[in-house]
């Protein structure tokens, strides 16, 4: 069974109707869960009461980097992160290729959320590009020692993920590992350790092939888990229960269902 790590089910241009077939046709593929990631804490009601008829989807509250037009107090955060259904804090995190005008705003949000996550015990959800000495930096200087996360959407160095990995980091990475462009990231893929992997298709962008320019969606992790497989030389079952093990120690705020 696989897990979508991080997905953003709100964002998807489908209609209530539709969502239900798309969690349908990923459970088919056995997708057993999904993480639908905030990317505004203003939007977390809404997004919250979209999936709250599926028992297999879990939801995180946070501001993205690149949503700082919506950023919030640290009161604001933790008042939403407080309740019970948010498993997650983030999405959060820097990111200066698309944002840099916005780094100090970037910084303090960042900061804001790591001592949140401190706060309530939940893990971080990091998005990080162009940004890798301060996103490192901030995690060392501001994270609790039993603080875990993730970097989703991976692109960047092995360094880097390394570096992470000793801050009690997981590394997701998404479809665009498939991409034929992507020789860096899949030299990096085959690098990580298994033990720290998640998989994602951070949904509806970044469809992996063969779905490139069609809208991404949960299902799709199958072929992210097959690729990656193949780039680690081991089974797709195998790649599929380490990174759902993987994903259920992280969030271990969620409640894993018991299967046949």
């Amino acid at each position: 069974m696989f897990v979508d790590s991080h997905c953003h089910l709100d964002r998807l241009d489908k209609t209530p109707e539709q969502l239900r077939e798309i969690i349908q046709f990923a459970s088919r593929r056995g997708v057993e869960h999904f993480l639908c990631v905030s990317v505004a804490v203003k939007d977390f009601n809404n997004m919250a009461n979209m999936v709250a008829e599926f028992d297999n989807v879990s939801v995180s509250c946070g501001v993205h980097p690149l949503h700082q037009e919506d950023a919030c107090s640290y009161d604001e955060l933790l008042a939403m992160a407080s309740k019970q259904n948010v498993v997650a804090i983030g999405e959060t995190g820097l990111d200066y290729f698309y944002s840099a005008d916005t780094k100090a705003v970037q910084l303090q949000s960042f900061v804001d959320h790591i001592k949140v996550a401190n706060q309530l015990k939940k893990p971080l959800i990091i998005h990080t590009r162009d940004a890798r000495e301060d996103t490192i930096n901030l995690l060392r200087e501001h994270k609790d020692a039993d603080t875990k996360g993730v970097l989703h959407c991976f692109t960047e160095s092995l360094e880097m993920a390394e570096a992470a990995i000793e801050q009690g980091m997981y590394i997701s990475i998404s479809g665009i590992v498939t991409f034929h462009s992507a020789k860096e990231l899949q030299q990096v893929v085959k690098a990580l350790p298994l033990d720290r992997l998640l998989i994602e298709t951070d949904s509806p962008w970044l469809a992996p092939v063969p779905h490139r320019g069609k809208q991404n969606q949960p299902g799709y992790v199958v072929e992210v888990a097959e690729f990656i497989a193949e780039l680690k030389g081991i089974s797709v079952k195998q790649l599929a229960k380490i990174t759902t093990d993987n994903f259920y120690h992280l969030f271990d705020g969620i409640e894993r269902k018991k299967r046949d």
